[in-house]
């Protein structure tokens, strides 16, 4: 097994089976020892003589995908611990080469034909039946057999081709018989008027100023192209030795140009971390995901703690962590069901506290090490928010933020920390409890929760005993009709007001109040509270209040509750225009969110 030298691909071919790859664009979270739970797996690592402590620490766990849904584990084994280490970091650095995700279409064709080599059969030839599937969409068979004999190389249905013969120019020229960029020689035909076959430097340098310049930038920091550049220009892309002599550019070497990273889609320069990171928080639009926990509709939709994984790495900032009231307490451990009222009817699904937040843990500051924030949602009595404030202090440890940074106090007209400042800081957007108010009920509330357990643990042994019982009646059942009984007794409770202090004292620069008025934010001039709109109220106000509205979330003069709505809210599994355009705004910058 082998990653390229460009780093696209993980390759892997076996004796006496054909080569496969795995592009490590589509890789999402490299994950060390996690040994596999799936009996198949581990039976196979034993008929190698391989038991589960032999695999301690020598396991690594790729996880890739399309999406954030779909998603394929493949585990690698290492001889040692120390080899598994090394490549961790080797493909850690390569997955996260944001420059490799958006490449220009040259590129493109160089990685499909680097992928047909790879995908050599068992005699370690590429088969022609490979390139047929490879331009299988709205072709038939028989023009691209012709366009391989055209170019002197094996064209039956059956023959295989000598990976030395089948060179990458040989591929480049295959796809412009197959696939002819017809929109590009339509242009070159306008620009030379249909008289000639080639560009001149002057053709070519009005082509360039006038159509491929963008006129709002600065004349000084890119000057308009000049004959030297256009020269330059030919000099590199332009194949024919004559007319590169001559100072003209072909058809083919004006195709190549304009495929090249010199046109690319997006500023590569962008993609690295570019930006200013020490203006205050409320400075910047933030990456946001919404409903978090969904991999599919919001409405009959399923959950998973994966999901958390998947859009941390993506380079998501900001988390909404729904907590309705927990109805379950099973041998110490707090479970929460995900609730969505629509038409009277619940959409119930489970997911444990603890794997939410140890999730958020091992995943938060691999992409970026920029600050995330997790939005509460809470629905809880004050014994369950005081647990649930402890799983995030227990789990989160150093990385949350309990106190405010020195300099920046939560005070009216002070503004917020900068995320240098927030680097590796995890923040939690809950209600808070005024000051005075936390210090008299935080006594007495957790003396109550102190109660609270005990009573519970004096009543535990009693519930174990009647699971046992309806386990050994029913064959095992009870759990999960003690999980269908719970879920036919619940009903929903709107969000509580009724802070726990413990919980209380954790939030600080997000703390979440009712958008009053554009008068009253001004007036109040306190950063770290934040409101939200949805996109009618939103809209509403920028028809009535647009002066108010530009105002209240200028960056320049940032006031209170500002955060929230420069957060993009989107339910991370929808793949509608704009979570595509979302999702490639925020790649720039390194995906720092």
């Amino acid at each position: 097994m082998r990653v390229d030298e460009f780093g696209f691909f993980i390759t892997w071919k076996s004796e006496g089976k054909e080569g496969q790859v795995l592009e490590c664009s589509l890789i999402n979270s490299i994950r060390v020892g996690s040994v596999p739970k799936d009996p198949k797996i581990l039976s196979s690592f034993e008929a190698v003589g391989k038991t589960e402590a032999d695999l301690e620490g020598c396991v690594i766990c790729i996880c890739s995908g399309t999406d954030l849904v779909n998603l394929c584990f493949m585990f690698l084994v290492a001889e040692t611990p120390e080899t598994a280490r090394k490549w961790t970091e080797g493909l850690r650095s390569v997955i996260h080469n944001f420059k490799a995700n958006n490449v220009c279409p040259m590129t493109c064709l160089k990685k499909h034909w680097m992928r047909m080599c790879f995908l050599t059969n068992v005699n370690g030839k590429i088969p022609v039946r490979g390139i047929t599937r490879t331009f299988a969409s709205g072709k038939t068979e028989k023009g691209i057999f012709q366009a391989l004999k055209e170019l002197g190389l094996p064209s039956g249905k059956n023959d295989e081709i000598e990976p030395p013969a089948f060179t990458f120019d040989i591929f480049y020229a295959l796809t412009q018989k197959i696939c002819p960029r017809m929109d590009i020689e339509e242009l070159f035909t306008q620009i030379n008027g249909s008289k000639t076959d080639f560009l001149t430097i002057d053709q070519l340098v009005s082509f360039l100023n006038e159509n491929q310049r963008d006129p709002r930038l600065n004349e000084i920091l890119f000057p308009f192209y000049d004959p030297k550049r256009a020269t330059q220009i030919i000099e590199k892309y332009e194949r024919d030795a004559d007319l590169k002599k001559k100072g003209r550019m072909s058809s083919d070497g004006f195709c190549r140009y304009l495929m090249s990273d010199e046109n690319a889609p997006v500023f590569l320069d962008r993609l690295e971390l570019y930006q200013d990171m020490d203006q205050s928080l409320g400075h910047y639009f933030i990456s946001s995901s919404h409903n978090t926990y969904l991999t599919g509709r919001q409405f009959g939709g399923k959950s998973s703690v994966e999901m958390y994984r998947q859009v941390l790495l993506s380079g998501c900032s900001s988390h909404w962590v729904v907590g309705i009231t927990p109805i379950l307490c099973v041998a110490g451990r707090l479970w929460f069901f995900l609730s969505l009222v629509f038409c009277s009817s619940l959409s119930l699904c489970c997911l444990h506290c603890q794997d939410v937040i140890q999730a958020i843990r091992d995943t938060a500051f691999v992409t970026s090490e920029y600050p995330v924030i997790l939005s509460f949602e809470n629905h809880c009595s004050k014994p369950q928010q005081y647990k649930m404030a402890k799983y995030c202090e227990e789990t989160f440890g150093e990385l949350l933020l309990r106190l405010p940074v020195e300099g920046f106090p939560i005070e009216a007209g002070r503004p917020l920390p900068s995320p240098n400042e927030l680097k590796r800081k995890i923040l939690i957007k809950n209600k808070r409890l005024k000051p005075e108010v936390e210090q008299s009920v935080e006594k007495e509330a957790i003396s109550s929760v102190s109660q609270n357990h005990a009573l519970a643990s004096r009543k535990e042994p009693q519930h174990n005993d009647s699971v046992k019982k309806a386990t050994e009646d029913e064959g095992g059942e009870a759990p999960e009709d003690c999980e269908a009984a719970l879920i036919a007794q619940y009903t929903y409770v709107g969000a509580t007001t009724n802070i726990h202090p413990y919980l209380s004292a954790m939030v600080n620069y997000a703390q979440p109040v009712k958008f009053q008025s554009f008068d009253v934010a001004e007036e109040r001039n306190i950063h770290h509270n934040m409101s939200s709109f949805n996109e009618s109220v939103g809209l509403g106000y920028l028809k009535t209040n647009a002066i108010e509205f530009v105002n209240y979330f200028s960056p320049v003069d940032f006031k209170d509750q500002r955060v929230t709505v420069r957060m993009r809210l989107k339910t991370p599994t929808a793949k509608d225009l704009a979570m595509q355009l979302n999702q490639g705004k925020f790649e720039y910058n390194g995906s720092c969110g």
